[in-house]
C-alpha cells in the first residue's frame, strides 16, 4: 500500500502542482484582505475536492454508461497527461494559467476567484480529473481505493497550505526556481503518462 500511496501522491502532486498554483493565486488576490484571501483559498480547495471525489467515486460508472472501456480511458488519459507534461517542460502551461488569471484580474466584476479559475480548471482540471479516474481504475479492493483517495486528499491539503502561504512562497522561491521545478515535474509526469499508455495497451492486447 505504501508504494501505491507514493505513486498516487507523486502523480497528484505533479498534475495539481501546488507550488505552481501559489503564485497565480497570489497575483489574483493581491488586492484582497487577509480574511478574504483565506476564505477564497479554503473555498477553492473544498470545491475542487468535491469535484475530484465525484469523479473518483463515480467516474468508472460514467465510463460504463458511455460505453468506454477502462483500457481506452487509460490510453486517452495517458496521452492527455503527456500533453500536459510537454506544456510544463516548455512552460506553455504556466503561460496559459497566467493568461487565464490575467483575464479574471482585468474583469472588474469578478472579485471571488475561488471557483474560477482556482477550483476549476487550475486545481480540479482535466489532468487531475483524468489522474484520479486512472488511479482509481487501477485499484482493486477498498483498501487500495482509500489509499489513492488519501494521497489525493494529502495533495489537496498541501495545495490549501500553498494558497494560504502564497505570498511568502513567492518571495522564497522566485520565478527562476519555480521554472526549474515545473520542468522537472513535467519530465516526471511524462514518464508516468507513458506508463499509463503502456498499461492500457498491454491490457488491450492481452484481452
Amino acid at each position: 500500500m505504501l508504494e501505491l500511496y507514493i505513486s498516487a501522491f507523486i502523480t497528484f502532486f505533479v498534475v495539481i502542482d501546488p507550488p505552481g498554483c501559489a503564485p497565480i493565486y497570489a497575483g489574483l488576490t493581491s488586492g484582497g484582505s487577509r480574511v478574504q484571501v483565506r476564505a477564497m483559498a479554503i473555498r477553492a480547495v473544498v470545491v475542487a475536492t468535491c469535484i475530484l471525489l465525484v469523479f473518483a467515486l463515480f467516474g468508472e460508472a460514467l465510463l460504463h454508461a458511455l460505453g468506454i472501456g477502462l483500457d481506452a480511458f487509460r490510453i486517452a488519459g495517458g496521452i492527455m497527461l503527456f500533453v500536459i507534461a510537454m506544456d510544463m517542460v516548455f512552460e506553455r502551461r504556466t503561460q496559459r494559467r497566467e493568461e487565464r488569471a490575467e483575464k479574471v484580474r482585468d474583469d472588474p466584476e469578478v472579485d471571488d476567484v475561488s471557483i474560477f479559475p482556482m477550483a476549476m480548471p487550475m486545481i480540479a482540471g482535466p489532468g487531475s480529473i483524468a489522474s484520479v479516474m486512472l488511479m482509481m481504475s487501477r485499484t482493486t479492493g477498498m483498501a487500495a481505493s482509500l489509499t489513492v483517495l488519501a494521497a489525493m486528499l494529502s495533495i489537496l491539503a498541501l495545495t490549501l497550505a500553498a494558497l494560504l502561504a502564497a505570498g511568502p512562497i513567492m518571495r522564497v522561491l522566485g520565478a527562476k526556481i519555480e521554472a526549474v521545478i515545473t520542468r522537472l515535474l513535467g519530465v516526471l509526469l511524462a514518464a508516468l503518462a507513458a506508463q499509463f499508455v503502456i498499461d492500457g495497451l498491454k491490457a488491450q492486447f492481452a484481452a
